[in-house]
C-alpha cells in the first residue's frame, strides 16, 4: 500500500500560527489518520527577518521531541517528519545553514513565495538553491499565487527549473479553483499535495477529501501517481528525481 503523505502542515503546537496546544495537535493528527494519511510533514513557518535560524531549529527540535513523547502511546497516529515553510528571501541560496530547514532526511525545502508577479531574480534565487546548495525547492501552495484567469506565467517558468510544486488540498475543494488545480495536476504542473492545516476550525486537515475529488474527476491512476511520486521523494536521493520526474 502506498504511503499517503501530507507534505505541508502546521501541526507542531505553539511554534507558529498553527496548532496552539498538544491537545489540538492530537485532534489534527486523528483527523489526518481518519482520512488515510500515514505521514505528516510538520512545516512551521520560518521567517529569516524575524528569527535566527539557530533559535528556530532549537525550538522546533524541542517541541517536536515533546510531541513525539506525548503521542508515543498513540500508534494509530501518522508519523511526523520535520520540515519548515521558509519564506523566500534574497540570498537564501548563500546561507550556510539553509539545508537544515529541508525536510528531515532529504534535500527538499518548502519555500513560500511572495505575492506575484515574481522577478527574474526570484527565479534565479530558486535555481541557485539547487545549483549552490544541492537543494530542491518545493513551491508551497501554488494555488495562492495564480488563478484560472491570471497565472503571471508562473507555471511555465517553474517548469523550466529543477523544483517541485505543491498544491493545497482546499484548492481542490473550492469550486472556483478546483478546475484550475485539476488541469494543472493532469499536465504535471502539480507534483505533491499538502493540507496546510492550522487548526480544527477554520483550517482543518482535508487532504483525504481532496484525494477523493481527484479520484472522482481524474480516476484512480491520477491518485496513485501523485501518491507514488510523493513516496519516492522520501525514499530516494533527490538528484535522481528532479530531472527525470518533475515536468
Amino acid at each position: 500500500m502506498t504511503t499517503v503523505t501530507d507534505f505541508h502542515s502546521h501541526v507542531l503546537p505553539g511554534i507558529d500560527d498553527g496548532s496552539s496546544s498538544t491537545e489540538e495537535t492530537i485532534e489534527l493528527l486523528k483527523t489526518e489518520a481518519s482520512q488515510g494519511i500515514s505521514r505528516v510533514v510538520a512545516t512551521p513557518h520560518f521567517y529569516a527577518n524575524r528569527c535566527k535560524l539557530e533559535q528556530f531549529l532549537e525550538r522546533r527540535s524541542r517541541i517536536a521531541q515533546q510531541l513525539r513523547d506525548d503521542i508515543a502511546m498513540h500508534p494509530e497516529l501518522p508519523e511526523i517528519v520535520l520540515g519548515a515553510e521558509v519564506l523566500f528571501f534574497h540570498g537564501m541560496s548563500s546561507s550556510d545553514s539553509i539545508c537544515e530547514l529541508a525536510i528531515e532526511g532529504t534535500r527538499y525545502i518548502l519555500v513560500e513565495m511572495p505575492p506575484p508577479p515574481w522577478t527574474s531574480s526570484m527565479y534565479s534565487e530558486l535555481l541557485a538553491l539547487h545549483d549552490r546548495q544541492g537543494l530542491v525547492p518545493i513551491i508551497a501552495h501554488i494555488d495562492r499565487y495564480i488563478t484560472g484567469l491570471r497565472t503571471y506565467g508562473i507555471p511555465r517558468r517553474l517548469a523550466e527549473l529543477p523544483l517541485i510544486v505543491q498544491g493545497n488540498a482546499d484548492a481542490f475543494l473550492n469550486k472556483h479553483s478546483a478546475p484550475m488545480m485539476l488541469r494543472m495536476l493532469e499536465k504535471g504542473q502539480i507534483h505533491i499535495l499538502g493540507s496546510d492545516c492550522h487548526n480544527m476550525f477554520s483550517r482543518p486537515p482535508r487532504l483525504g477529501n481532496a484525494l477523493s475529488v481527484i479520484r472522482d474527476r481524474l480516476g484512480d491512476d491520477a491518485v496513485e501517481e501523485i501518491l507514488a511520486y510523493g513516496e519516492s521523494l522520501l525514499g530516494k536521493p533527490c538528484k535522481s528525481l528532479v530531472h527525470s520526474t518533475v515536468k
